[in-house]
Formats: structure tokens, C-alpha cells, sequence
């Protein structure tokens, strides 16, 4: 089967039926391709890619996890509430000392045996009082010294103990403000990195959509000059046959439509690989059909001073530039904190049979950690200073691409309708050649300039579309409104080029 746009070989002077016969399987080829291709229109492309690139999916990822950090730390601040279990088996070997315990006891023991004996002091001579003392004070002194001056004690234990703790910060120096601050900023800057991204892909859709066509109107204009030059090379032919004209005058001819055919053949292989550029975009192996042309709007529909006046607050990245900024700037708040104390109250509970509990206020300042916290806050200085420097470093940036590609759009609309007049202009150019050599008043020359004036007329005029398109896209992406590219293919006063 014959692929889309091939031609095959022939040789005109040997097989004139077979040319025919070519040319018919060829025509119903594409036919037969066409009528399987799928249709897609610009906007169809532009919203396929923007909803299912492997870009635009990741990124909206990366928006939706922004989103949950953010929503994660907006209770920071609130107390924190822990329920706590231990398990521990506990041993100890330690020696407690006793002489000082022995004193004690035996001074207690013997001053409380006095006392009982001085009730009986009327009872019994003085003499049977002191003898029984000393007896007494004797025996709790040999029974003391029995006892070891030192005790050698193992504690073992094992248990499972439960408590409810609580810690709430009361004072952090600003340091959860700024870790708030800090996610909010993120998730913004989040969806405006999932808008950037859908508005890259747009451009890359445009780009790869409009250079499939742009490659479709250089084959046609390839294959319109070719078989031009087909049709002056068959003339030709016959009028040697025929006397009118010598062999030279034939050979310009074929040099012509040789050349000529060769410039088809590579406006094939360049329609080819742009297709499959677009196919691999749209991640589908399917024949497409495009339907919206290239196009000029002939009508200028900016002001630049608009543009440059307000292109700051539609900008996706001079947005995110300036989210960079802020960033920055909550870094430095974050650094200066540290240099503040901070205040936690605190308190835990034992869910115990013995309930035991504690509450109290805690206050922490950092004497010294081998951390100059100084030239932290002067590096988060510095950082905010350079992120402002880089701002407005893109800011000029876009101003130059804004300016830029204003000059070419309004250059493209210029251009086009001079091409318009000129590709009229060739048009009758080559009628006319054609008569002055069929009547013998004009040269083979005339006529294959005049052909290959036209078919660069032709071709410039797509690339001149081209160039207006990636132009319009270029501004709108600076501006950042590009989704409203899709507004300008079926504006009036448009030109399209089929």
C-alpha cells in the first residue's frame, strides 16, 4: 500500500499509460487515508494536551501536595496531646551504709530503757538500776555489733506504666507565623506552576500543530511545482518531437522538474517527521486530519504599551518570581526567630491506679550551639535581595520578547499582504511565459523562472504564516494569555492558508 504523499518512480518516455495509471492509484490512496484520518482541530489538541501530558499531570500532582502541606500546618500553634507507654524491666545493685542507723537505734533503744527504768527508782536500789542499765545497754550493743556496718541491696522491677502528655508552644519567636505563612505561599505558587506548565504545553501544541500544517503547504507547494515542471517537461518532449525546439532546450526541462522532484522528496520526509512529532504529543499512533489551517489575522489587535504596562500582573512567571521573593523574605523572619526564646507549657497525666501527674511552663534560650545565627539572617537577607534582583532582571527580560515579538506579528500581517499581491502577480507572470514559448517569443528560462517564482511565493507565504503564528504565541505566553490563542483562529479579517 502506498504511503501518504509518495510518489512512485516512472519514466515519462517509456511508460506515458503507466504515469496515468500511477496517478490514479496514488489519488485513491490518499483518498482512501484521509477517509480514515482522525479530525482534530487546534482547540481539540490544545485541550487534549493540556489535560493529559505527563507534564501537566505531574504538575498538577505537585499542586495537590502543595495544597495538603498547607492545609497540614494550619493547626500549628494548637497543643500537642501524645499518649505515652513505657515497658521497662528495671535492676540495680547498690550498698547502703548502716553504722549511722545502728547509732541511732541503739541510742534509742537505751535512752528509751532509762526512761523505764527511772519509774522504778523508789522501788529498787540505785545500785540494781545501774547494774540492770548496763546489762541492757551491754546486750544491745553486742546485738548491734552483730549486724553488718554495710547492706548489699538488689532492686529488681518490671511494669508497663501508660500516661496523656501535653506540650503547647506559647511563645516561638514568630516561628510558626512564618511556617504558615511559608505553606500558603507555596501552594499559591504551586497553582501558578501548574498554570505556567499548561501554558508551556499550549505553546509546545502550537508550535507542533501549525508546523504540521506549515510542512503540508510546502509539499503541496513541492508538488505543485513539481508537476508543473512535469507538464513542461512532457510539453517540451513533444515540441522537440516536433521540431520547435532543440535538445538543450528539452534538457533544461528535465534538469528543472529533476530538481523540482527532489524538493518534493524532501518536503515529504520533513511532513513526515513533523506528523510524528504531533502523534507522539498527543500520545496516539492514529492518522490525523487537521482541520484549522495556518492563518493571518489581518487586523492588529494589541497595544504595546498595554502590553508592557500590564504585563507584570499576568505573567506566570514574574508571579512566581515574586512568590520567590516573599519566600525569602518569611527565611528571614524564620532566621531572626532564632535568636528568640521560646515558652512551652507542659503537662502529663498517669493513667495508673496511682494517677500521678504534672504541669508547668518551660522557657528555652539558646546560649551557644557552634551556630552563628547573625550571618544566617544576613544570608536570608542577601537571598531576598538577589531573588528582588532577579525579578526585575526577567522583568526586562520580557519586556525585550514582548517588544520582539510585537515587531514580527505586525511584520508577518505586512508581509502577507505584499506575498497576496506578489503571488497574484506570478501567477500571471507564468501564464504569460507559458504563451511566449508556445508561440517561439520566449525561452525554457523564462518559463521555469517564472514557475519556481511562484512556488517560492507559495512557500514563503506559509512560512511568512508561520512565522505571524509562533509570533502571536510568543506575545501571548509573555503576556501570559496564551489560553486565549485559540480566540484568534476564527477572528474576522483572517486569511487562511489551505
Amino acid at each position: 500500500m502506498l504511503k501518504r504523499h509518495e510518489r512512485p518512480s516512472f519514466q515519462v518516455k517509456r511508460f506515458p499509460k503507466q504515469l496515468s495509471l500511477c496517478m490514479s492509484l496514488i489519488s485513491c490512496a490518499l483518498f482512501s487515508i484521509s477517509s480514515f484520518a482522525q479530525t482534530v482541530s487546534y482547540s481539540q489538541a490544545e485541550q487534549y494536551v493540556v489535560e493529559n501530558a505527563y507534564g501537566s499531570q505531574a504538575q498538577q500532582a505537585l499542586r495537590q501536595a502543595s495544597q495538603l502541606e498547607m492545609e497540614a500546618v494550619k493547626n500549628l500553634g494548637l497543643p500537642r496531646i501524645d499518649l505515652n507507654a513505657r515497658a521497662y524491666a528495671f535492676h540495680s545493685e547498690t550498698s547502703v551504709p548502716l553504722e549511722s542507723s545502728k547509732r541511732r537505734l541503739e541510742n534509742s533503744l537505751t535512752n528509751g530503757f532509762d526512761e523505764k527504768l527511772s519509774q522504778w527508782e523508789n522501788v529498787l536500789p540505785p545500785d540494781v538500776i545501774d547494774q540492770v542499765s548496763q546489762g541492757f545497754n551491754q546486750v544491745v550493743s553486742d546485738g548491734l555489733n552483730k549486724v553488718p556496718n554495710n547492706l548489699d541491696v538488689t532492686v529488681q522491677d518490671r511494669d508497663i506504666r501508660t500516661s496523656v502528655s501535653m506540650v503547647m508552644p506559647l511563645y516561638m519567636g514568630g516561628k510558626i507565623n512564618s511556617a504558615k505563612q511559608i505553606a500558603n505561599i507555596q501552594a499559591q505558587r504551586s497553582n501558578i506552576s501548574e498554570k505556567q506548565q499548561q501554558d508551556t504545553q499550549r505553546f509546545e501544541m502550537i508550535q507542533a500543530y501549525f508546523n504540521v500544517q506549515l510542512q503540508q503547504q510546502l509539499l503541496n507547494s513541492a508538488l505543485f511545482n513539481f508537476d508543473a515542471m512535469q507538464q513542461h517537461y512532457n510539453n517540451a518532449l513533444k515540441l522537440e518531437k516536433q521540431g520547435f525546439i532543440n535538445k538543450g532546450q528539452r534538457m533544461q526541462f528535465e534538469v528543472a522538474r529533476n530538481n523540482a522532484e527532489r524538493a518534493y522528496q524532501n518536503a515529504q520526509s520533513n511532513l513526515h517527521a513533523s506528523e510524528f512529532s504531533l502523534q507522539n504529543l498527543l500520545q496516539t499512533k492514529e492518522n490525523l486530519k487537521l482541520s484549522t489551517p495556518l492563518f493571518v489575522n489581518l487586523a492588529q489587535n494589541h497595544s504595546l504599551d498595554k502590553l508592557l504596562a500590564n504585563y507584570d500582573q499576568n505573567s506566570s512567571l514574574i508571579k512566581k518570581l515574586q512568590m520567590d521573593t516573599e519566600l525569602a523574605n518569611e527565611n528571614v523572619k524564620v532566621q531572626q526567630a532564632t535568636k528568640k526564646p521560646s515558652v512551652f507549657a507542659f503537662g502529663e497525666y498517669g493513667l495508673d491506679n496511682k494517677e500521678n501527674w504534672i504541669v508547668g511552663v518551660m522557657a528555652k534560650y539558646n546560649l551557644f550551639s557552634g551556630m552563628d545565627n547573625n550571618k544566617n539572617i544576613r544570608a536570608a537577607e542577601l537571598k531576598k535581595h538577589a531573588a528582588e534582583l532577579i525579578t526585575e532582571r526577567t522583568k526586562q527580560e520580557v519586556e525585550n520578547v514582548l517588544y520582539k515579538s510585537y515587531s514580527e506579528l505586525s511584520s508577518s500581517q505586512n508581509s502577507h499582504q505584499l506575498l497576496s499581491q506578489n503571488t497574484k502577480a506570478a501567477q500571471e507572470n507564468l501564464r504569460i511565459q507559458q504563451l511566449s514559448f508556445k508561440e517561439g517569443m520566449g525561452t525554457a528560462t523564462q518559463v521555469i523562472d517564472a514557475q519556481n517564482a511562484l512556488s517560492a511565493l507559495k512557500t514563503e507565504m506559509a512560512l511568512n504564516s508561520y512565522k505571524y503564528i509562533l509570533s502571536l504565541a510568543t506575545l501571548l505566553q509573555s503576556y501570559g494569555s496564551i489560553d486565549e490563542f485559540k480566540l484568534y483562529v476564527n477572528q474576522p479579517r483572517t486569511d487562511y492558508i489551505r
